[in-house]
């Protein structure tokens, strides 16, 4: 089954039963495989109302906007075959899902910086800048002693007043 977006810009294939193909952009962004267990768990814990308030939304519409911006940013500095690596090594050497980047901050900029060394924090900065302005927010780089983390979790904070 392939799914498109109303823009045409993100597509979903499920091959098969256990395995879905996801693309954006004509970029493969991942590869999953899900039991026909879990496509149920997903989808009952998805459509329960109690489960889902705007708060929720909002703080994954936050999630994904934080992924869009780490894909867009190490690609614009590492291309597609670099962007590649990098997950790869965070996977493998650092025990991290690029889906998990959202909710272990910290984490992604220790296996950044791992990974990177000095230029870990000038990356970091630029995913900041680029996620700000997919919020349509100001960047304040200059917030004494603030981490990439801190960042994050201000706007967690924040989320609530941005939609509204």
């Amino acid at each position: 089954m392939i799914t498109l977006n109303t823009d045409f810009t993100f597509t979903e294939v499920k091959l098969g039963n256990t395995e879905t193909v996801t693309e954006k952009n004509d970029s493969l962004v991942e590869v999953s495989e899900m039991t026909a267990q879990d496509a149920v768990e997903k989808s009952s814990a998805l459509s329960d109302p109690k489960r889902e308030n705007k708060h929720g939304k909002e703080l994954r519409r936050l999630d994904d906007l934080l992924l869009d911006a780490v894909d867009e940013t190490l690609r614009q500095v590492f291309r597609e075959e670099g962007v590649k690596v990098i997950f790869h090594y965070f996977e493998n050497k650092c025990h991290l899902k690029r889906s998990e980047i959202a909710k272990k901050p910290e984490y992604f900029c220790a296996c950044l910086q791992r990974m990177l060394s000095s230029a870990g924090p000038m990356v970091e900065k630029m995913i900041l800048k680029n996620l700000y302005s997919k919020l349509g927010l100001k960047f304040e780089e200059e917030k004494k002693g603030y981490k990439f983390s801190d960042y994050i979790k201000e706007l967690r904070e924040k989320v609530g007043l941005l939609d509204e």
